[in-house]
């Protein structure tokens, strides 16, 4: 490779704007920036948006982002006695609108960490641009991946064990990810570009919009949604009563066993929509346990530590 595609100074360097984004960041924590230059699609948008989304911006907080215009990925490293070689890209939640960056972000890093897994929390552009929304953050989560990939032997990651992980529009996204990794959604900029986008396995939950049109009304699976031989093994979690999530969620574990791609679907009966890593008394708060048991059972986390009923690593 003729150009470092390994987190160039351009790429981290923070503007005004992305200062504001970053404050959802912790201090300790290396914040990635996706692009080096221009953001595909960005200069399309009028200045009314921007300026809407500028002010969105200013209401960040450290658990909620509402503006994202300078796209981002946060690393969190596993710790050097436990990491086994895994990662996988964070998308969290939020009607594409927001972004849930806590219980659905920074939490569940922390968590992958505690088995062994380095993490990547994705902060990509919200609110919705128009008329197609789901691409950009499609877009930013591509480059994302193919920029861990860019920097796996820096950080000792295994290329072949790198999945992604989102909830809600979130788990929409890791869709997205798992069936469109073939389209190419924007030019490519670096030599980063030239590392695969497929994830290696795919978590999504209580994903939404995964119905006809986008619809979660919908009492049929959206047909875009294709599905083949190729498709990244699948991890799913929703319950009976989070509107047709569970339907459809059912119906595409259904497409990938027709497709004889590996999968494995927990319908719990109750727990509603965004619980994230939140504890509960419900049944669904066990699924970071039973997740961890897959994506061990899978050989994902290879040199694996052992774990506890809660889903956490125990101590070496």
């Amino acid at each position: 490779m003729t150009r470092n595609a390994f987190f160039p100074l351009s790429v981290v360097v923070v503007t005004f704007l992305s200062m504001l984004t970053n404050s959802v960041c912790a201090a300790d924590r290396q914040r990635v920036m996706l692009w080096p230059d221009a953001i595909p699609g960005e200069e399309q948008l009028d200045s009314e948006f921007v300026a809407k989304v500028s002010a969105a911006e200013k209401k960040n907080v450290p658990d909620r982002v509402f503006g994202v215009m300078s796209p981002s990925m946060t690393v969190y490293p596993a710790p050097a006695e436990r990491a086994n070689g895994a990662a996988v890209l964070v998308c969290p939640g939020g009607a594409y609108n927001v972004l849930a960056w806590g219980h659905e972000g920074s939490d569940v890093a922390k968590w992958l960490n505690s088995i062994g897994v380095h993490a990547f929390v994705l902060t990509y552009r919200v609110p919705r641009r128009q008329p197609n929304f789901t691409l950009p953050p499609l877009q930013d989560a591509q480059r994302a991946l193919r920029l861990i990939r860019a920097r796996a032997a820096e950080m000792r990651i295994d290329n072949k064990r790198i999945g992604v992980l989102g909830f809600s529009a979130g788990g929409n996204l890791t869709v997205n990810v798992g069936t469109r990794y073939d389209q190419q959604t924007y030019s490519p900029v670096d030599d980063a570009d030239e590392f695969s986008c497929r994830p290696d396995f795919m978590v999504p939950v209580y994903a939404a919009y995964l119905g006809t049109d986008g619809d979660d009304r919908s009492d049929t699976l959206n047909p875009e949604l294709k599905v083949h031989k190729g498709t990244p093994p699948a991890f799913l979690v929703v319950t009976q009563d989070d509107k047709n999530r569970g339907l459809h969620s059912a119906l595409l574990f259904a497409e990938l066993t027709k497709a004889g791609v590996s999968a494995e679907v927990h319908v719990y009966t109750k727990g509603g929509h965004g619980y994230g890593m939140r504890p509960s008394h419900n049944a669904v708060s066990e699924w970071p346990a039973r997740c961890a048991d897959w994506m061990s059972s899978m050989g994902f986390l290879n040199a694996s530590v052992p774990q506890r009923d809660d889903g956490t690593g125990t101590d070496q």
